[in-house]
């Protein structure tokens, strides 16, 4: 009967039914912002209508307009029924009713901001609520709809109040709603942390940098955050009067951009969109996101940052041709110094395209990790980097460069087992499950625990906060092995090179 019981909960918007399963108890659909549809696309995320009586939370809610087929290739399964009416989260809770509030983590999905949905198998939240925590994952605007400018759009701000992230913000209206209603579902709104992996890395990363999001969360965690550039207001705003010339409307007006099919946008040509980052210049981003870490004006936040060890698996995605990043340093290096200087440090790699490939990696990803750690450092707030290289049992002779992007998902969130036949071919192991248990551990302890006075991170092996001038790196797995091991000064000397290099050396098509 107390199981029963507990299959309700209310909210400060109205009365929700969710499920049990597993001894966890799961509320699906829940909408958090009113639907962005008709007059409210591209509007600000408006606050839900309440109703009476009990909603149903037991169905996923719907996802954002994206190419299914791509995501179900790439992007983790399938997101489900498309609409605009997309602004819902999931919540996994272990008690409702616990006799102390619980450790709250919010998941952002990755997908280039082109696709994705928080119901996706490797994003189930059961595994680590059942470890003591309360798990919430959340859909968010996409593509077009997520990241736009045009000028008919801007009149309807005032000066200085202009909008172009909607995404970012709908993930701040999710973590506002986190902070009305998770202790209702037994969680601390004290202790919550965002996390998130590629593009919800960087979207982690960007509401470290946005001044409306201070309050919101407590610390962060960036998985396979990338160095790209933010797309500058203007140049999103040249964008957004092509798209709206490639429609037929050479004077539009908002109205008229607002009767667009949803469906026509994530059609289009990627040199009509703004991703896979945000735009900077707008009320929510008022600076690149690389802008404010490299001067150490984060929110002051703990943060844990990392990358794994084949994150070029996805670079044609971001536009990066490996080949072409040596190509590019031939062309703009002078006497030669540079190439020299890169090739010193990866000894024994002669051929470009692998040379490319790792240098891009390095670029994109791993120096991410080491630009974050020195803003954290300066700012005086603890910081963690990682390496994961880790790959499952029965498939190493797939990955034999490493660890693929988003492959250390299912490890961090502990859902090997949520991928059902789905790997039956090359299943996970016993051994994987004992990685993924320690791998998480390190998650959960973050979440419980991290504060802006941590000094370590306690696990298998206690994980010290990141210092500039010794630099240890936790790395999860070496050359695919199941291996825990803290390595001083790692890539450092190829990362601080990177640091000063990548501007000129790692850029979106344009």
């Amino acid at each position: 009967m107390r199981h029963d019981r507990l299959l309700r909960t209310s909210t400060a918007e109205g009365r929700l039914r969710g499920s049990l399963e597993d001894g966890v108890f799961v509320f699906r659909g829940v909408p958090y912002a009113s639907p962005p549809v008709g007059a409210l696309r591209w509007q600000p995320p408006k606050p839900v209508k309440p109703w009476q009586g009990e909603r149903d939370a037991t169905a996923w809610g719907n996802a954002s307009w994206q190419n299914r087929e791509y995501c179900l290739a790439v992007g983790g399964g399938d997101p489900g029924n498309f609409s605009e009416d997309c602004l819902y989260l999931n919540v996994w809770t272990p008690d409702l009713e616990p006799a102390r509030p619980l450790p709250v983590m919010v998941w952002i999905h990755g997908g280039g901001y082109a696709m994705g949905a928080g119901g996706l198998a490797p994003y189930n939240g059961l595994p680590l609520a059942s470890r003591g925590v309360v798990i919430v994952t959340i859909n968010y605007r996409l593509g077009h709809m997520g990241f736009f400018a045009h000028p008919a759009l801007d009149k309807e701000y005032p000066a200085g109040e202009v909008v172009n992230n909607f995404a970012l913000l709908d993930q701040i209206a999710a973590l506002q709603w986190v902070q009305r209603n998770i202790a209702s579902f037994g969680g601390d709104s004290s202790n919550v942390t965002l996390f998130g992996e590629s593009s919800g890395a960087r979207s982690v990363l960007s509401l470290f940098a946005s001044p409306l999001a201070a309050g919101l969360f407590h610390k962060g965690i960036a998985q396979s955050a990338y160095t790209l550039p933010d797309v500058p207001r203007q140049k999103a705003l040249n964008t957004g009067v092509r798209l709206a010339s490639h429609f037929g409307l050479e004077q539009a007006t908002a109205e008229q951009l607002r009767e667009l099919p949803a469906d026509a946008f994530w059609q289009l040509d990627s040199s009509l969109a703004n991703g896979p980052v945000a735009i900077a210049g707008d009320c929510v981003l008022p600076e690149p996101m690389l802008s404010v870490f490299t001067a150490a004006k984060q929110l002051k936040l703990p943060l844990m940052i990392g990358s794994n060890s084949d994150e070029a698996s996805v670079l044609s995605y971001f536009g990066v041709d490996p080949a072409k990043v040596i190509a590019g340093v031939r062309q703009t290096q002078r006497i030669g110094l540079r190439l020299k200087m890169i090739r010193m440090m990866y000894d024994g790699v002669y051929d470009d395209s692998e040379l490319g490939r790792q240098v891009a990696r390095d670029m994109t990803f791993t120096t991410m990790g080491y630009i974050a750690a020195l803003a954290q450092h300066r700012n005086g707030m603890p910081a963690w980097r990682y390496y994961f290289d880790y790959v499952s049992e029965n498939a190493r002779d797939l990955y034999v460069n490493g660890t693929w992007h988003g492959n250390e998902i299912p490890y961090t969130l502990d859902t090997l087992d949520a991928f059902g036949d789905e790997k039956s071919d090359r299943p996970f192991t016993d051994n994987d499950r004992a990685f993924a248990k320690k791998v998480s551990d390190y998650w959960l302890s973050f979440a419980r625990d991290a504060s802006a006075f941590s000094h370590q991170i306690e696990g298998e092996i206690n994980w010290p906060a990141w210092r500039p001038w010794e630099d240890k790196v936790m790395r999860f797995g070496v050359k695919g092995q199941a291996v825990l091991k803290l390595e001083k000064r790692f890539m450092r000397r190829r990362t601080q090179l990177f640091r000063l290099l990548m501007k000129g050396m790692v850029r979106l098509n344009d």
